[in-house]
């Protein structure tokens, strides 16, 4: 748990130096519309999740989590950087493709790893420290950002410093990770469907709701944009990323423990009614200061969510389906990252910001009812 929790946080580390900075790069240097921004990040994350699914299969099939996760979190780390000789939108879909590419090939055989090292008393607290670590490292990206730009650094010198903490994280996983899970037989050698045959209808049923709540919840490139429409400079938007993400990785590994005790429903629920709230603030708010108080919200609904969904979603399959699990959950759930991402950027740019984000809100809410009416 400790090996996994420090190969996320130097990874996080590396990525949220650029994420901050990467749709300023693309609207202001290489002047895109926010439409095509939405479209980058839809056909990216998209991406990423369906190769979740597969990944989680041949972790299931094979055992070979540890070398699935080798090359995932090495692709992502060694291309990043060259986001610094990009000069077209084009170039930065390729790097940002390549990058989510290397995500979807670890995700599910990280997070059954996890489900597998621990019992289901601890799984919330464990999937809570490792999203705590994942936000720490989440949270110092923007700082060390912040520092570089307020020392007259350059968006370039941010890209390629980004690659120092991406290596420490391939080292930690290639030298100390220990793979404690023994390959799965399984019958049959063809490749897996998304479907939900021999799942129970629990599992089903939140994936469908995760899946209407994620067409809601598009990238947070948005509010980056959103940030600098309101007059925030532009060096000080790291530090939103960074306040967020410190409030997150507080709270991650507590929201975890309650999960553990009170369930995952009650606390998955309050995140969903926190992030309708909070994304229509963003298309209401219209000072600088009011984003600072929603970014430091934002943090709050990441801790109640991402980790305590996870652990939720191992909580209703048996062992032996955990892999393909995680990775069907994760293809369904961000194959509904592209509509939300490409419907956010038309939304914004066809009737204004607050169009798209009270839209999510209104989605938001319904998921969160679902969940209550369905007592899923």
């Amino acid at each position: 748990m400790f090996v996994l929790g420090m190969v996320s946080l130097m990874t996080d580390l590396s990525s949220q130096m650029i994420v901050p900075i990467l749709p300023l790069y693309l609207t202001s240097v290489l002047h895109v519309q926010v439409g095509t921004v939405g479209m980058i990040e839809g056909m990216a994350e998209s991406t990423a999740s369906l190769l979740k699914f597969f990944s989680g299969w041949m972790s299931d099939r094979f055992g070979k989590r540890k070398w699935l996760m080798v090359g995932g979190y090495g692709l992502s780390n060694l291309i990043k950087p060259f986001f610094a000789l990009s000069s077209t939108w084009g170039q930065v879909l390729f790097i940002r493709f390549a990058d989510r590419f290397g995500k979807g090939i670890r995700t599910s055989p990280r997070d059954a790893i996890l489900a597998d090292t621990t019992t289901k008393e601890e799984r919330g607290k464990a999937f809570g420290f490792r999203r705590s670590m994942d936000t720490l490292g989440a949270a110092l990206g923007p700082l060390v950002t912040y520092f570089i730009l307020l020392s007259h650094g350059s968006y370039q010198s941010v890209f390629w410093l980004s690659a120092i903490p991406g290596l420490i994280a391939t080292l930690l996983l290639i030298f100390f990770l220990k793979d404690k899970r023994n390959p799965v037989k399984t019958e049959g050698k063809r490749l897996p469907k998304i479907s939900f045959k021999g799942l129970s209808s629990r599992f089903v049923l939140f994936t469908l709701i995760t899946m209407l709540f994620t067409i809601g919840n598009f990238s947070d490139a948005f509010l980056i944009l959103r940030a600098k429409d309101v007059g925030m400079a532009p060096a000080y938007i790291p530090l939103t990323y960074f306040a967020y993400n410190i409030i997150t990785s507080i709270f991650s590994t507590p929201f975890g423990m309650i999960s553990d005790r009170v369930g995952r429903r009650p606390v998955l629920m309050t995140g969903y009614v926190m992030f309708a709230l909070i994304y229509l603030g963003f298309g209401l708010v219209h000072t600088v200061t009011g984003m600072w108080i929603l970014f430091f919200i934002y943090g709050l609904y990441y801790a109640t969510t991402e980790g305590i969904q996870k652990a939720y979603v191992a909580d209703l399959v048996p062992e032996e389906q955990r892999g393909l699990a995680m990775g069907t959950f994760n293809a369904l759930t961000g194959i509904a990252v592209l509509p939300a991402s490409v419907m956010a950027g038309f939304l914004w740019q066809s009737f204004g910001a607050f169009t798209a984000f009270g839209v999510s809100s209104v989605l938001a809410m319904i998921s969160a009812l679902l969940m209550f009416i369905l007592r899923i």
